[in-house]
């Protein structure tokens, strides 16, 4: 398919690898749920060099996209909830609750890998040099 293929955003984005050369890992740990290593990112590329953390408090900026995220992530379970279940309130409120607390740390890493995605551009090329 042709929108996850390498050189396109969502590839990065899904495989959680550099913006710039979508070969180096941004995260230390592939699992987002090693709670341990969850925030834990590597400095640099280890292909191309970009440092991911190219200004400080730069991830602030995910939270939005954690929010957007999460928010989306709510209403499909209520959506799916309601279409094949017709719940009560209280198995929507815990179906929500158990649905969020599950997917919080993948939600925190596709926020990350996603906010960096809106900043750095797909150049395979580039290797030692930094965002700019």
């Amino acid at each position: 398919m042709g929108i996850f293929k390498k050189g396109t955003k969502l590839y990065s984005i899904l495989n959680y690898k550099c913006p710039r050369c979508h070969e180096g890992e941004v995260f230390k740990n592939s699992n987002p749920y090693a709670l341990g290593d969850m925030f834990e990112l590597h400095e640099t590329c280890s292909h191309c060099g970009l440092r991911y953390e190219f200004e400080p408090g730069v991830f602030y900026g995910a939270m939005y996209v954690s929010y957007a995220l999460t928010v989306a992530l709510g209403v499909a379970t209520y959506i799916l909830g309601e279409i094949f279940f017709d719940p009560t309130v209280l198995q929507i409120v815990l179906a929500l609750v158990v649905v969020l607390i599950l997917g919080s740390p993948l939600i925190l890493r596709l926020s990350r890998i996603t906010w960096l995605n809106f900043f750095v551009k797909y150049e395979p090329q580039r290797r030692g040099a930094n965002l700019k």
